[in-house]
């Protein structure tokens, strides 16, 4: 038998001798024949079944979270994957985008028609290769580096993505399972809230003092700050469509503060739009 046998047994137990030793202490107390020295048998008996009961509960607990640690490993450790094997095939391809970058002297003879060609052909290659940010492949959280991987190529096809990574040694106290819940929140909604106009995504990575630090900044119209003031109350949304929405900023800041952390909000004005930034410490 193993020890997930051997534990349900004993939890079975705990709970048989339970019932059993509140029912001898009524029968006795009934009888009259209760006395001091039962009393501290029974009160022993009661101290071994109630740690057991709590050594359960904890040990579920523990049992629960590896369980959800392990979804979590087995979920994003493929996107990993995948954006290694992406990276690796793109080294082959740059030596060609940098041969027909040098060479467009030959079928242009042009000095502003030249810098522009090779400035729209560098645009073109970094567009298409921002989404596999080879700085995901240094960071020490590989299942975080995964997530971030995922999110990037599922976001819409307009969005643009700027990842900086600051420190690629991320550390933090916190569970893989709660930075996911974290981090995927800011990201859905930033990535919600783009549109073909208001495209532009920006992402920072990075660790200080044995916190991660995570910024996401996107473009946005129309919020007052009494929408900011009002953006991790359970229920709120800025969205026309609000049933069954308003959870995840209020989860997400749950999180935050049962792990002595903080997320943060601004919102900056700028020349025809404004930009939202949401920063967590944790």
């Amino acid at each position: 038998m193993g020890d997930i046998g051997r534990k349900f047994l004993y939890r079975i137990f705990c709970v048989l001798a339970l019932i059993v030793a509140v029912y001898l202490l009524i029968d006795l107390y009934a009888s009259r024949t209760l006395d001091i020295k039962v009393i501290i048998l029974f009160v022993i008996i009661f101290s071994v079944i109630i740690f057991g009961l709590i050594d359960w509960r904890q040990n579920y607990a523990i049992l629960r979270r590896q369980e959800q640690e392990l979804k979590i490993y087995k979920l994003y450790i493929q996107p990993l994957e995948e954006l290694t094997k992406d990276i690796r095939a793109r080294q082959h391809e740059f030596d060609n985008h940098m041969n027909a970058i040098l060479n467009m002297h030959v079928m242009i003879d042009n000095y502003d028609e030249l810098v522009a060609a090779q400035s729209a052909y560098g645009k073109e290659i970094y567009g298409d290769r921002v989404r596999s940010n080879p700085a995901l492949l240094r960071i020490s959280d590989k299942i975080l580096a995964g997530f971030l991987y995922s999110k990037m190529i599922s976001a819409p096809d307009y969005v643009n993505i700027d990842l900086q990574v600051l420190s690629r040694e991320i550390v933090t106290m916190v569970s893989e399972h709660s930075l996911v819940e974290i981090i995927g929140t800011l990201t859905d909604n930033a990535f919600e809230s783009a549109t073909d106009e208001l495209n532009q995504v920006e992402m920072v990575l990075d660790s200080r003092a044995d916190k991660m630090i995570f910024m996401i900044k996107n473009q946005v119209r129309g919020l007052t700050m009494n929408d900011i003031s009002r953006f991790f109350e359970k229920g709120y949304s800025t969205k026309k469509n609000r049933e069954g929405r308003g959870l995840g900023l209020w989860q997400a800041n749950q999180i935050a503060k049962r792990h002595n952390g903080e997320i943060t909000v601004e919102l900056l004005e700028k020349e025809g739009f404004q930009e939202i930034c949401f920063r967590v410490e944790i």
